[in-house]
């Protein structure tokens, strides 16, 4: 089995080293270089071509948001997740904005950066569960430049109770557990309602419920 090869961006070297040794203890990660600025985890990127970046906002030189832009303008599919203090919607917008795959908190559980590492090597975005909230407010807030998706898109009552849980940040047991039903059933649920709001994730479902003020 193919390692997901992980490069640590962070301008402290105890949390590189710290953030190193939790992941090497899981099976199917490694670290295969860490970068102490944007300008070096740039460099080391495009030489190593890591699967996913954890990268920090706040460094010396290149910063966090400017090394995202720059690395998304290449050829290479890397996968970024952002890795910071920040709660600020704001930041989580622009990371969002500049092509990152996913946001997460330092003071986050280890399971939930690896859930991360995981999820968007797959494909997926992620982010954490207590930062959804946020993300739509922003989305709210600002305007898009985008056409409103078709709104006959003929979600059943119990399909809107789940997105509306979704929404909040639930996991399917949370779900299943909330509404009396099982974790098939809910799952089953959740890929309805993917194929008829047309998207791929639970960020992007969470983002549409909110955007069009669905309610059960």
């Amino acid at each position: 089995m193919d390692k997901i090869k992980v490069l640590i961006a962070d301008d402290h070297s105890m949390v590189r080293q710290g953030l190193k040794q939790i992941l090497e203890l899981e099976p199917d990660i490694t670290v295969i270089a860490q970068a102490s600025n944007g300008d070096e985890s740039i460099r080391l990127a495009r030489e190593l071509k890591p699967d996913v970046i954890l990268m920090d906002i706040n460094m010396p030189g290149t910063n966090g948001i400017q090394a995202i832009k720059e690395l998304k303008q290449d050829k290479h599919p890397y996968k970024i997740i952002v890795l910071t203090i920040h709660q600020d919607r704001e930041y989580l917008f622009k990371t969002l904005q500049m092509g990152s795959e996913g946001y997460v908190l330092k003071d986050a559980e280890p399971i939930v950066l690896i859930e991360a590492i995981r999820s968007v090597h797959r494909g997926q975005s992620y982010i954490q569960p207590n930062m959804t909230g946020e993300l739509i407010k922003e989305f709210n807030r600002v305007t898009l430049n985008e056409k409103d998706k078709n709104e006959d898109n003929n979600l059943t009552v119990r399909e809107l109770e789940v997105l509306e849980l979704i929404a909040e940040g639930m996991i399917n047991k949370e779900i299943a557990k909330q509404l009396y039903i099982s974790e098939k059933t809910v799952k089953n649920h959740v890929s309805n309602i993917f194929k008829k709001l047309n998207v791929s994730d639970r960020t992007q479902a969470a983002i549409y419920a909110f955007k069009h003020n669905m309610k059960s």
